[in-house]
């Protein structure tokens, strides 16, 4: 698929004003390759042949992120330039950007940091701080499979969805599991489908990746209370490793292979051979 004819596209968008159409009313705008161009997804699927669905973008790398979610100033004066009117708070809370992150930049800036912690950690003043982990996996989780990110409307924060329909996302830090095993509130898989456990080494690179469907998650490993531990003995046969069940989910297989560890990126490699 041309990403060239693509980035054309948004440029030739760009370039003219459109305050008569009503393409301010949409919801997905595509990011082009310079800062201050984007147009609407809709907009692409008529001009571009190659892309019919969003699932053409994420096969080549693209990720989706909610506006309400990162300072976007560029794309809020865009689009008050575009369409001659103001982007207003309760609209913008319901745009979702579609945009190719500098996947060489984050690499190099994962090994720089992975060379950060292990300096810290021996000087004992990171001991257990898994918040950019966590955030880290969930990127993971949003590139490998396509996931959109909206502003969640039942609770602080956003949900991510596959296909429209809702995902837990957990993400497990460390070279090994913690012997109770991940921990996900049964309340948020009683609410989505689709359990996804990023387990992130220490590196911060992939190294497994377990896709559950959440009825499941609850029937089979919930009991008293309200939390539900998925130890890796329950669940290992679920692994991207060792079952190709949901493999088929997978939006964009480079990314998973690309920022997998070399043993879980081996072990993968035949499947999208």
């Amino acid at each position: 698929m041309s990403l060239e004819s693509l980035y054309q596209c948004v440029e030739i968008f760009s370039k003219e004003t459109h305050g008569s159409s009503d393409f301010y009313k949409e919801t997905v705008f595509v990011k082009g390759e310079k800062k201050n161009e984007f147009a609407p997804l809709k907009f692409i699927f008529k001009k571009v042949e190659e892309f019919t669905d969003k699932s053409n973008l994420f096969k080549i790398g693209f990720v989706c992120d909610a506006f309400d979610l990162y300072d976007q100033p560029h794309f809020t004066k865009w689009y008050e330039g575009q369409f001659a009117r103001k982007l207003k708070r309760s609209d913008a809370k319901k745009i979702t950007i579609i945009y190719l992150p500098d996947n060489k930049s984050i690499f190099d800036a994962i090994e720089l940091v992975n060379k950060s912690y292990d300096v810290l950690r021996n000087e004992h003043i990171i001991l257990n701080n898994k918040n950019l982990p966590v955030q880290l996996g969930e990127w993971y989780a949003k590139c490998v499979f396509g996931l959109d990110q909206l502003k969640s409307t039942s609770q602080r924060g956003f949900d991510f969805l596959l296909d429209g329909k809702r995902v837990e996302i957990k993400v497990e830090w460390g070279d090994q599991s913690s012997p109770k095993g991940v921990k996900i509130r049964r309340s948020l898989a009683d609410l989505s489908d689709y359990c996804i456990i990023v387990y992130v080494a220490k590196n911060f690179r992939i190294r497994e990746i377990c896709f559950l469907d959440s009825n499941f998650v609850v029937r089979k490993f919930s009991g008293k209370g309200h939390t539900i531990f998925l130890k890796d003995s329950d669940v290992t046969q679920y692994f991207f490793s060792s079952s190709a069940k949901h493999l088929d989910k997978v939006a964009n297989p480079s990314a998973m292979l690309k920022y997998g560890t070399p043993v879980f990126a081996m072990k993968l490699s035949e499947s999208f051979s």
